[in-house]
């Protein structure tokens, strides 16, 4: 496997990869890797020739008063982790060579990015779609892999390179979770005991509401929301920010579900923030 900082390099070496008939996979990262990104890496490995990993955590999509010092930084781990699962080459830049100076251009997704998450944390989708959008610059033409636990990150960047055209072929890959249902995340650390004993009440939530579509025929989207929001209240640990039943393209709100559909969620267990979601009526992984 091959390390480097240099943003060029990197470029260089995936160019130089294609022009030898290889298949470019990349999974994009902010490090802290769990078995999650180690999935997404070995299904890059397994499906192109070259498997490429970048580790930043970028700057950019963090708001006033999040955890952007404090977000977890374990390079050497992720190194290793990354060469066992598969990974040919790994970027890891200090932040001066991915930015040399305050950037002064930005990408936004208008409107799927101002719901949910959007609204949550104002102007994070707009860091996440620039930085996306340069690492598929230095990146060239490749498939992307994303994982569809954080899916209003994934219906950007499939907008993003649908309206600029970009050479990427976006993969979505399924939710890993541990075996009572818990999103795999970075963040799950910070949970404490008791919180990491109440935060699967997130993903029965979304249970309760997929089981109230599927199996009870339910097609009101205030009553479905609705449903996530009384067997959320069921975990006292776990606050609530926002559930909703959406179209699983543009992430607008159902007043009648109509599948498929996708279910999204989001609260606080003690000072980690969780999100995740699951597909209804047969959409997505």
């Amino acid at each position: 496997m091959i390390v480097t900082g240099q943003p060029e390099e990197f470029r260089e070496l995936l160019g130089r990869a294609r022009a030898e008939g290889a298949v470019v996979g990349l999974h994009p990262t902010m490090g802290a890797l769990h078995p999650g990104h180690l999935a997404n890496i070995r299904q890059a490995a397994h499906d192109c020739d070259l498997a490429a990993v970048t580790i930043f955590v970028n700057p950019l999509q963090f708001g006033p008063g999040e955890d952007f010092e404090k977000y977890p930084r374990t390079l050497d781990q992720d190194l290793a982790a990354a060469d066992e699962a598969g990974a040919g080459v790994v970027l890891c830049p200090p932040p001066e060579a991915m930015f040399s100076q305050v950037p002064l251009t930005t990408v936004a997704v208008r409107g799927l990015s101002g719901r949910w998450e959007g609204a949550s944390r104002p102007g994070h989708f707009d860091g996440v779609a620039t930085i996306v959008t340069k690492l598929f610059a230095l990146a060239g033409e490749c498939r992307a892999y994303f994982g569809e636990k954080d899916f209003q990150q994934l219906a950007v960047v499939r907008r993003l390179v649908a309206d600029l055209s970009l050479p990427v072929e976006v993969v979505a890959c399924p939710t890993v979770r541990e075996p009572d249902g818990l999103a795999l995340s970075s963040r799950n650390r910070y949970l404490g005991q008791d919180e990491r004993r109440a935060a699967p009440g997130i993903y029965w939530a979304l249970l309760a509401g997929k089981r109230s579509i599927e199996e009870d025929g339910l097609r009101d989207g205030h009553e479905v929301v609705r449903t996530m929001v009384r067997a959320c209240e069921r975990e006292p640990l776990v606050d609530l920010e926002y559930a909703a039943v959406v179209r699983p393209d543009d992430l607008e709100p159902l007043d009648e579900v109509v599948l498929p559909a996708r279910l999204l969620i989001a609260g606080r267990v003690g000072r980690a923030r969780l999100i995740d979601n699951v597909a209804v009526g047969g959409e997505g992984t």
